[in-house]
């Protein structure tokens, strides 16, 4: 038996990543404090990985460590043999495979980890190893904290070691990174979402920047590699990752009222076999009237609240297919919110061709215009992908996954 030990594991990614590695079963074992001497006694538990909250019980209670494992002071994969419980840690092999495809070169740099947890003493041994000049550890109550943050602007390397911004507290980061002005590169250790406020708001400053599943699918390669004392190629990883990445992104359809992104999101839905969800229509289904409505009797700023909390529920959630009223990418919340784990693709078409019918804003082609002129840059640089539409919505489709698989 191979598997995972945590107490809360409803979303882990482990068992999907393990099937890549090799023809074995990995399953997910859920414990409470009370029930480790039963689950480490038991013999029928060939190897398995360790999650928080027990790689320091796991370090305790091996008879062998390696010297990594020794290093960092936590085991994350215990392997029985010959009746003893030998511990290691693949997350220091996993961190350092994210900073090499990152391009962190922490030699003489400054680095700034914020939080103090167990993921932290990861991150120090590779700083140290990899010869920083300065390591500042951020935690809420520590010698340096996030009042006194200000002395540490001058950083070059950041990584998130905290849970700050990770699902379901989207949108939230522990640092404004504006306030930074020698930042080389960002890492965060958070999966999900796939960008968090802190990386959006890197690329927004553009930073190079990458998030921790890198990390999450290298370190479980090494460990399959330890399970079974065998050598795996490493460009599995990219594969990996990329198809993970395929699997949990959204595509996000955005463009003026009435060029197709709703027609066009079912039949992209219906090819990749992906939800397909539109802001409006949720919209009218919680608030149980019609967007022509909702604009009549209370205007266009109460209609954009209830679609700025539209685009913050959706965007959280993964692999669906999104179509966005015209103007919602306007409010930088939504664009966060909806750009978050996507792919964003502007369905662009020309402005005589858009359909008018029951559009609230869009009465005539002279205010269409005028909507596009306060519009047009924003689309641009939200997205991904710019896709000139025409009107065979499947055509579209095809293109837009042609893209997407890129």
């Amino acid at each position: 038996m191979y598997g995972l030990l945590g107490r809360k594991l409803g979303h882990s990614l482990s068992p999907q990543i393990h099937s890549f590695f090799g023809d074995y079963d990995y399953s997910l074992f859920c414990r409470e404090p009370e029930e480790l001497d039963e689950f480490f006694a038991d013999e029928n538990l060939s190897a398995f990985n360790v999650t928080i909250p027990y790689k320091i019980e796991a370090f305790n209670r091996c008879d062998i460590l390696s010297e990594t494992a020794k290093e960092i002071g936590s085991v994350n994969t215990v392997v029985r043999k010959n009746n003893k419980l030998y511990g290691y840690n693949t997350d220091l092999f996993g961190f350092e495979y994210m900073c090499e495809k990152i391009g962190a070169d922490f030699c003489e740099k400054k680095v700034l980890i914020l939080g103090s947890g167990g993921a932290c003493k990861t991150v120090i041994t590779a700083a140290k190893k990899h010869r920083a000049k300065e390591i500042i550890i951020v935690s809420r109550s520590g010698e340096n904290n996030y009042e006194n943050i200000s002395k540490n602007y001058d950083a070059q390397i950041i990584i998130n070691t905290t849970p700050v911004g990770m699902f379901p507290e989207n949108g939230k980061s522990p640092i404004d990174l504006s306030d930074f002005n020698n930042v080389e590169c960002v890492l965060d250790l958070i999966y999900n979402p796939l960008k968090t406020k802190l990386l959006i708001d890197a690329q927004s400053l553009g930073i190079p920047c990458i998030n921790g599943l890198y990390m999450l699918v290298a370190q479980g390669l090494r460990s399959a590699e330890i399970f079974f004392n065998k050598k795996l190629d490493y460009s599995i990883i990219d594969d990996v990752y990329n198809k993970l990445t395929a699997e949990q992104r959204n595509i996000v359809l955005i463009g003026m009222p009435g060029c197709g992104k709703t027609t066009t999101g079912k039949e992209i839905a219906k090819i990749l076999r992906k939800n397909f969800v539109d802001t409006d229509e949720e919209i009218e289904k919680n608030y149980g009237k019609k967007i022509p409505e909702i604009f009549d009797e209370n205007g266009e700023e109460f209609f954009r609240n209830l679609e700025e909390k539209i685009c913050e529920s959706i965007g959280k959630n993964l692999g669906q297919i999104i179509a966005t009223g015209g103007g919602a990418v306007m409010r930088k919340s939504n664009r966060d919110s909806l750009a978050q784990n996507a792919t964003v693709i502007y369905l662009r078409k020309d402005l005589s061709k858009l359909s008018l019918k029951n559009r609230p804003l869009s009465k005539d082609y002279e205010t269409v215009q005028k909507l596009f002129e306060e519009r047009k840059e924003i689309y641009e640089q939200l997205a991904d992908y710019i896709i000139d539409v025409n009107d065979y919505p499947k055509e579209i489709a095809e293109r837009v996954v042609k893209c997407v698989s890129l």
